[in-house]
């Protein structure tokens, strides 16, 4: 059997990790999906969190100033309103359906703060690593409402493809300055199926928040996430209850990854030159 017929295959649930609640921010309530003791990473995924909630208390402090480097943010919002604002100029409102992709690249500063005084939050915020030779590049920033995210209609199931493409060939809007991501938000109706390609080598991962879905022997359910094993493609079932989720694919640098707070570089070294040129207002 050649490396070719071992790719392809469909890739199943090799791990589920659970959801665990925490707090960031200014005290906002959240769900780490991914970046805690139990999955600290999924190369080139740093961190996965989930805010959902109808009590404006758990969220209405949100994210005031703050710095970052070496890596890029992305926020998905389904329900509500987050307001960003950076030093660099960007600035904007997310709402649901929307997606923000910010490359922190050699330092920014910014805040995201709920633009709203009741109702729901809903909405997540990845974090994307750069390999070391793009982490000092340029800020960039990138706002696409719902109307621009291209939706791919199938039997039993919707998807909206926010970065890279569906196998049909459905592109979406935001993009990485590194790891060719496919970031695509599903919806599946009870007992559903979806096939769907994923390039082989590149790291996936599937976020449930709402249902269950199932790969093989292995399910996941809300709010938890799924370490899917290598292979060319992915084969789900949603539960009875059917099914929305995050798939989320990217290819690995395969560097060392040093971090603190929100630095994240490849040695002590450059953390401790980052903390420097944030103190001395460089960013």
């Amino acid at each position: 059997m050649t490396a070719t017929d071992t790719l392809a295959k469909a890739r199943r649930i090799t791990k589920v990790s659970r959801g665990m609640p925490t707090s960031d921010g200014a005290g906002v309530k959240l769900t780490r999906m991914l970046g805690h003791r139990g999955l600290m990473d999924l190369d080139p995924f740093l961190m996965l969190d989930q805010i959902r909630s109808d009590d404006s208390s758990d969220y209405m402090a949100g994210f005031p100033n703050h710095p970052h480097r070496g890596f890029e943010t992305v926020t998905i919002m389904l329900d509500g309103k987050m307001r960003h604002g950076d030093n660099k100029g960007h600035s904007g409102v997310i709402e649901g359906g929307g997606i923000q992709w910010m490359t922190a690249g050699r330092g920014i500063v910014h805040s995201e703060i709920p633009e709203q005084e009741d109702g729901r939050m809903w909405g997540f915020q990845l974090w994307v690593n750069l390999p070391g030779k793009l982490k000092m590049t340029d800020p960039g920033y990138q706002e696409y409402d719902k109307s621009e995210i291209p939706v791919e209609t199938r039997t039993g199931a919707t998807l909206r493809i926010l970065a890279g493409s569906s196998s049909t060939g459905v592109t979406g809007p935001a993009t990485s300055v590194a790891i060719q991501p496919t970031l695509i938000d599903i919806v599946l109706e009870p007992g559903a199926t979806l096939e769907e390609a994923i390039d082989p080598g590149h790291t996936a991962f599937i976020a449930v928040y709402k249902g269950a879905v199932s790969s093989g022997e292995g399910e996941v359910r809300d709010p938890d996430l799924g370490v899917l094993e290598d292979g060319d493609r992915i084969e789900l079932k949603a539960g009875p209850e059917g099914a929305s989720l995050l798939l989320v694919a990217g290819k690995p640098i395969n560097e060392p990854v040093a971090r603190y707070g929100p630095f994240v570089m490849n040695t002590e070294a450059e953390l401790h030159q980052a903390v420097r040129d944030f103190q001395a207002g460089k960013f």
